[in-house]
């Protein structure tokens, strides 16, 4: 599931005419780059949500099923903006498409650029063979959010034993602790979006608007959520200076100590 259903307040002006995802990052569409991505590693049953001018992202990607990169590829959507007249927030979002999505599956930001991410088949095997309920992908942290957002324990071993696998941490404010930057990319599992942690119906018909973030920490003080630090290149592209910087010729679009 990819996220394109925020109104990209802060990227204003360039925002008031095109969706934050279908802002142009070295030469294509923010969303073009997670689409791709996610069809090289075969993922080729997408759902995205939309809201805000909602309507241009499927006239992007044109009728469905359709084909990218050679491969077959089916995108279906969640109109959030059309059906409730507006963005239902992460989990109120992901709970409209459970119907639809798998025991294990990904999610992921359309308005984040990280170019060298791949998203490993095995990676998605081991996840879903453990007892957790998410596992993310944490990034440093960057200038527009130093204190971080979760912190990182002892090894997983028994996800697949994969080195740089750890516990993710609700770290107290008063830890001292390093916290890092979630990435906006992580492997879910249905049950973190039903009883008891959701109370939110499958599909929430009422259109209930829910963060994702507090279900997670409940899971995490349960132990029931992985992490590992992603140190490639990754942008979230939260305002037009960012973006502009992305698109600088021959600009470094790893981790910067000013994107930090």
């Amino acid at each position: 599931m990819i996220l394109a259903a925020g109104r990209g307040e802060r990227m204003r002006p360039l925002t008031d005419a095109t969706p934050k995802p279908l802002l142009s990052v070295q030469g294509q569409p923010l969303l073009r780059w997670h689409v791709e991505a996610l069809a090289r590693a075969g993922h080729t049953q997408l759902h995205i949500n939309t809201a805000w001018l909602g309507e241009q992202i499927p006239s992007y990607f044109g009728p469905q099923p359709t084909s990218l990169l050679g491969m077959p590829l089916q995108i279906s959507y969640s109109h959030e903006g059309v059906d409730f007249g507006g963005a239902l927030e992460t989990a109120g979002g992901i709970a409209r498409l459970l119907p639809h999505l798998s025991d294990v599956f990904w999610v992921l930001a359309g308005d984040v650029y990280v170019p060298g991410f791949t998203f490993q088949p095995d990676t998605v095997a081991a996840f879903a063979q453990s007892n957790k309920l998410a596992h993310l992908f944490l990034a440093p942290n960057p200038a527009h959010n130093l204190k971080g957002d979760f912190g990182l324990g002892a090894s997983q071993t028994e996800i697949g034993n994969a080195i740089g696998v750890q516990a993710c941490l609700n770290l107290p404010p008063e830890h001292p602790g390093p916290r890092y930057t979630y990435s906006t990319i992580g492997l879910y599992k249905r049950a973190l979006f039903e009883a008891p942690w959701c109370d939110i119906p499958a599909g929430n018909p009422q259109g209930v608007k829910a963060a994702l973030a507090p279900l997670l920490r409940r899971a995490m003080d349960a132990g029931l959520v992985s992490a590992e630090l992603y140190t490639g290149a990754w942008t979230d592209v939260g305002t037009p200076a960012r973006l502009a910087q992305l698109n600088t010729p021959h600009a470094d679009t790893a981790n910067t100590p000013e994107k930090r």
